[in-house]
């Protein structure tokens, strides 16, 4: 390329504001690091007033997985995390995917080979597609190779790769937000591939000059490459490059020994979601996982978590992953919505075991907002409303309220008649029935709710009490199910 492109290149790029960006791998599920790193990405941008890019890294082919860029277009959407450029919105440093940039990377790598920081390598490991191993300054035999013998292999069309020509000696310093100044030795780094045989580059080399390109001023990623951040430092120096400011986060961890991990069960963020967790709360508790505001305060949202944001209370400290914490969190965020948005998240839920669509979804939700952790806890709560299980008339024998059988096949006797003639059936009549036939008896209400609430719905534990089940099941059902109580009670 000649120095008008690279002019116009660096033209291009933006300068003044805050600038981030995710770089996602289309690999397949969100998990948690993932969602994690995107979320004080977004936030490190939306505090200061910037940009939030999207951009896919899908140099490498062969881990390709059909319908992920769609899963992180979903993921980004449902969490909150609007982008503003990327491959679906565009913008001013386009294109966002890397594949279509590849035209860019080669010109790059080979200016850096002009400056002395990078070289041809045509040794078989290199042509035999191991792209990925690195030499050490001492293994690579065409490191020195002189411009004459390079371009002669080059004519005679020998497979290549281009290589990062790292310092001999001496040591290279980068600054995190984080960790603080980090030194490495340079002996110590690898001779990296930059592009590989097939002319795409590496995940290494496309992070660079894609973040130069499009004006990244803040670099978010997982402490796992902390050792790469020198080689990215010796190639913004190598160009005379802005360095942007990097944000190595730890990781999340399973416990105190093993990172959360698919291959292992631990859950995606798709996984969560399937288990009846809330988005809103799943970012809520992710924003936690290594970063904290200061206070007591646990509950946050989106909104609320960009303007709280500071990144240097980022956490050098491991994150462990504790499902428990998040449940609890998510019940909070399940109290605190409104009976009209819990019952609208609740409704597929409870359709899986109430199929009967006689019995009113809101009314059964409106029993279950301040008893329910997740989504998913709601429809084995419920499997009595289209079947009433087989149960024993051992069920009725409750020593609070002073309940036998016998006792329960009186009070359900007498109270037949009672439920049959009412002139309305809803919940506030029911109850009038049965406090008042308690009364009438001179017996605590639980005696006449307890006996009603089992031949209901044949179990215990149940979302609500007698009347309200009641209500929702309706007069009919209601006294076809006390009557097989009372012929269970007379055995």
């Amino acid at each position: 390329m000649n120095e008008t492109w690279f002019e116009e290149m660096e033209a291009r790029i933006p300068t003044g504001e805050v600038r981030t960006r995710f770089a996602p791998s289309p690999t397949g599920y969100m998990h948690v690091g993932n969602l994690r790193t995107a979320l004080y990405t977004w936030c490190i941008a939306r505090h200061a007033g910037g940009k939030f890019l999207l951009r896919i890294e899908d140099t490498d082919q062969g881990r390709l997985v059909e319908g992920a860029v769609d899963v992180i277009y979903k993921t980004l959407a449902d969490c909150g995390l609007d982008h503003d450029e990327g491959p679906d919105v565009g913008g001013p440093v386009g294109p966002y995917v890397q594949t279509e940039r590849r035209d860019t990377y080669l010109p790059y790598a080979r200016r850096l080979v002009e400056l002395g920081h990078a070289y041809y390598c045509f040794c078989e490991k290199s042509a035999s597609g191991e792209d990925s191993g690195d030499f050490t300054h001492a293994d690579d035999p065409c490191r020195e190779l002189d411009a004459a013998e390079v371009q002669r292999r080059l004519d005679a069309g020998e497979p290549w790769v281009i290589r990062q020509k790292i310092p001999r000696t001496g040591t290279t310093t980068f600054h995190d937000e984080i960790y603080g100044d980090v030194t490495a030795p340079n002996v110590d780094l690898d001779d990296q591939v930059l592009i590989k045989r097939d002319g795409l580059p590496t995940y290494n080399f496309a992070n660079v000059v894609d973040d130069h390109l499009m004006g990244i001023t803040h670099v978010v990623r997982g402490s796992e490459y902390l050792s790469s951040a020198p080689k990215y430092n010796l190639l913004y120096e190598a160009f005379g490059w802005e360095i942007p400011r990097y944000v190595h986060c730890s990781p999340v961890m399973r416990d105190e020994h093993n990172k959360m991990s698919k291959r292992h069960g631990d859950p995606s963020y798709e996984d969560l979601v399937a288990q009846g967790y809330l988005t809103e709360a799943i970012v809520n508790y992710v924003a936690l996982l290594g970063w904290s505001p200061g206070g007591e305060r646990e509950i946050y949202s989106i909104g609320e978590l960009a303007e709280a944001f500071d990144m240097k209370r980022i956490s050098k400290s491991p994150a462990i992953f504790d499902i428990g914490k998040l449940t609890w969190l998510n019940a909070e965020y399940i109290k605190a919505m409104t009976p009209e948005a819990f019952a609208a998240a609740a409704e597929p839920w409870i359709r899986r075991a109430v199929t009967n669509s006689a019995y009113d979804a809101g009314r059964i939700a409106a029993l279950l907002q301040q008893r329910t952790d997740k989504l998913s806890d709601i429809p084995e709560k419920l499997d009595f409303f289209d079947t009433l299980p087989d149960y024993s008339p051992e069920l009725y024998v409750h020593k609070k309220s002073k309940c036998d059988e016998e006792k329960a096949r009186d009070i359900l006797r007498k109270l037949r008649p009672r439920l049959e003639a009412l002139p309305r059936w809803d919940n506030e009549t029911l109850l009038g029935c049965l406090t008042g036939a308690a009364a009438e008896w001179e017996v605590k209400n639980a005696l006449v709710m307890w006996p009603l609430r089992i031949a209901a719905a044949g179990r215990a534990v149940t979302p609500g009490g007698a009347t309200e089940i009641c209500e929702i099941l309706g007069r009919e059902e209601t006294l076809r199910r006390v009557d097989i109580a009372l012929e269970k009670l007379a055995k």
